[in-house]
């Protein structure tokens, strides 16, 4: 059901998706976050393990 008495573009005037006005958007750019930061982490090790190969 649309929030709206048109059922048209023109009369949204700001965000609009599920969990707005609650914790779900940051709660999920804070997963996305972590999980950013796993990745970077286990790549570095990754890069750092191959690049010690070359140093010997």
């Amino acid at each position: 059901m649309f929030p709206y008495d048109q059922a048209t573009w023109d009369v949204v005037d700001g965000a609009m998706f599920m969990g707005w006005g609650g914790a779900l958007p940051g709660l999920t750019t804070l997963i996305a976050a972590i999980i950013c930061v796993v990745v970077l982490v286990i790549g570095q090790r990754s890069e750092t393990a191959k690049a010690k190969t070359f140093d010997k």
